[in-house]
């Protein structure tokens, strides 16, 4: 019982239900057992200042069979209530540690530079993968928040959102940065030999794929006759978003953005 992780989101601290259940020597789902009990009397104050999120945020991670659990993300307030209802050495090295940890974690933050803001097109795609890999390192958490979990939906359920939380972007809200039409763009990387059409989907050509730069989705959809039926259609990743701006830049198709500024150059030039 000597190590806390504190993550940071959304401006606040935080700390996995596992690792405290682990610190303290618990079972997780008895913590979480305890965990719901403190909501459910929060809940009941219909106090602001006694707002159960403020103590307790729901969560979920991905266990060892790649399935979904539910946990909860502690504040320092969280832990404080955990910390309150034990006794004895646990309860008074428990305290220490995560009280340490907190106030590590808020002067480290003090200290450090302020982060560098993307300045080009590119440098914001790369900024933007990683906020995206941290999200995914997250498990969920933005993508789960409006959900109560109270027990363990089949693994079924949550197929859709797992693939939705990795930043997926449609053609067309990328040719929106070039100021043209995802047909024009389509037509443009089919021409260059980037991907080809088939059975109404648009797919990598071989050399391509397995790069993690498009995800096919499957949509629901509704014929003119009122049958319903499914449809494959691909997305791009931000890694294949990045790809096809170094791609199209060696093309000479810039996004608006870098144009206006090349046009602005030329006229101070």
């Amino acid at each position: 019982m000597n190590n806390l992780q504190v993550i940071i989101k959304n401006g606040k601290f935080l700390v996995e239900s596992r690792e405290v259940a682990e610190l303290i020597e618990r079972e997780h789902k008895h913590l979480m057992r305890d965990i719901r009990g403190y909501i459910e009397v929060l809940n009941k104050s219909h106090s602001p200042r006694l707002d159960s999120e403020k103590f307790f945020i729901e969560s979920t991670y991905l266990n060892t069979r790649n399935q979904v659990q539910p946990c909860y993300l502690l504040t320092k307030k969280g832990c404080d209530m955990v910390a309150n209802k034990m006794t004895g050495e646990k309860g008074i090295i428990f305290t220490a540690i995560y009280v340490a940890k907190f106030d590590e974690m808020e002067k480290s933050l003090k200290n450090e530079p302020q982060p560098k803001l993307p300045t080009t097109y590119k440098e914001a795609l790369q900024h933007l993968i990683e906020q995206v890999e941290v999200n995914e390192k997250l498990q969920l958490e933005g993508k789960m928040k409006d959900q109560v979990i109270k027990e363990l939906k089949p693994k079924a359920d949550y197929t859709d959102m797992i693939l939705k939380n990795k930043g997926l972007v449609t053609i067309t809200q990328i040719a929106k940065d070039y100021g043209m039409s995802g047909k024009e763009m389509n037509k443009i990387l089919h021409e260059r030999g980037i991907q080809y059409k088939q059975s109404g989907q648009w797919l990598l050509y071989k050399q391509y794929q397995g790069k993690g730069y498009t995800h096919s989705e499957t949509i629901d959809i509704t014929r003119s006759d009122g049958m319903t039926d499914v449809k494959m259609t691909t997305k791009w990743t931000q890694k294949g978003r990045l790809f096809l701006y170094d791609l199209l830049k060696v093309n000479n198709i810039l996004p608006d953005i870098e144009k206006e500024y090349s046009y602005q150059t030329s006229m101070l030039g």
